[in-house]
C-alpha cells in the first residue's frame, strides 16, 4: 500500500494499539514506529521510569517534541501513547496531515487490562472509578479521530482488515 499519510493509532493504554500497528504493518507493508518505544529508546529508560524520575510534564514535552518529528514523515503506521492524542498540537497535526483511528473498547475491558499495571504510570495508583473517569474524559478527545473501531468483539486479524477497509474505501482513488 502506498500511503502519502500516516495511519495513527490511538486509543486508551491497553487497547492493543502497539499489537495491531504491527500487525498492520506486516499486513500492508509499511514501516511501524511505537511512539512510547522510540521514547524509551531515546532516553534509555521505561515510561514508568521517566515518570518517577522526571514527571509527567517532563515525559509529555519529549513525547510532543519526538511525535511531530516522527509525523514529519508520511507512509508510516504510527503508535501515539494513551496520552499523546491529548496535546493540542499532536492532536491538530494528526487530524490535519494523516489518518487516525481510535480503537475502543468497553470500559470494563481496559480496566480489566490496566488495573495495577506497573507498566503504565497512570494507572499505576488507580483504583476501577478514576480509571472510568479517565476513559469518559479521554475518550471526548479520542472521539475527534477519523475513524473508530469498536474493538471489543473482533479479533486481532479482524481489526487490521477493518482499518485497511476503511482506509480504501476512504483515501485511495477510484
Amino acid at each position: 500500500m502506498n500511503l502519502n499519510k500516516n495511519i495513527v493509532l490511538i486509543g486508551m493504554m491497553g487497547s492493543g494499539k502497539s499489537t495491531i500497528g504491527y500487525l498492520l504493518s506486516k499486513s500492508i507493508n509499511l514501516n511501524f514506529l511505537d511512539v512510547d518505544k522510540i521514547i524509551e529508546k531515546e532516553t534509555g529508560l521505561k515510561i514508568y521510569d521517566i515518570f518517577q524520575k522526571k514527571g509527567e510534564i517532563y515525559f509529555r514535552n519529549l513525547e510532543e517534541k519526538i511525535t511531530l518529528k516522527l509525523l514529519k514523515d508520511k507512509g508510516k503506521i504510527i503508535s501515539l501513547g494513551g496520552g499523546g492524542f491529548l496535546n493540542n498540537n499532536i492532536r491538530k497535526e494528526i487530524l490535519k496531515n494523516h489518518i487516525s483511528f481510535w480503537l475502543g473498547w468497553k470500559n470494563s475491558t481496559i480496566i480489566n487490562r490496566i488495573l495495577k499495571s506497573k507498566k503504565r504510570p497512570i494507572a499505576f495508583k488507580s483504583d476501577e472509578n478514576s480509571l472510568k473517569k479517565l476513559i469518559n474524559e479521554r475518550s471526548n478527545i479520542y472521539a475527534e479521530a477519523n475513524f473508530k473501531i469498536n474493538c471489543e468483539t473482533l479479533t486481532k486479524n479482524m481489526i487490521v482488515k477493518n482499518i485497511i477497509e476503511l482506509y480504501e474505501k476512504n483515501y485511495t482513488k477510484r
